[in-house]
């Protein structure tokens, strides 16, 4: 991946396509930070807390392992969500998975 594709990524919702790849307003999002995966949005509405202390994993062709999964989690002192829409949390890569 170079930084043109990186570029493309940045701002649109994992695992949404065309014809609506940006984030919506009435969503909550996590902001994925390093790794394949840098600079797209993770929708959690409807996750609990314990769920969004946990990351994610997602799946990927960009990692080490394609169809592998991009590892995710939240950093300790990063400050929990707030209630409401938009980009409200971080997740930093942590590692790849087959």
């Amino acid at each position: 991946m170079d930084a043109d594709d990186e570029q493309q990524l940045r701002g649109r919702v994992y695992g949404r396509g065309h014809p609506r790849p940006g984030p919506l307003p009435h969503q909550r999002y996590a902001v994925l930070v390093g790794g394949p995966l840098n600079g797209l949005l993770v929708d959690i509405i409807g996750w609990r807390p314990e769920e969004i202390q946990d990351g994610a994993a997602l799946m990927t062709e960009l990692g080490r392992w394609p169809g592998g999964w991009a590892l995710y989690d939240p950093l300790p002192d990063d400050p929990r969500p707030p209630d409401g829409p938009g980009a409200v949390c971080r997740f930093h890569y942590s590692g790849d998975a087959p």
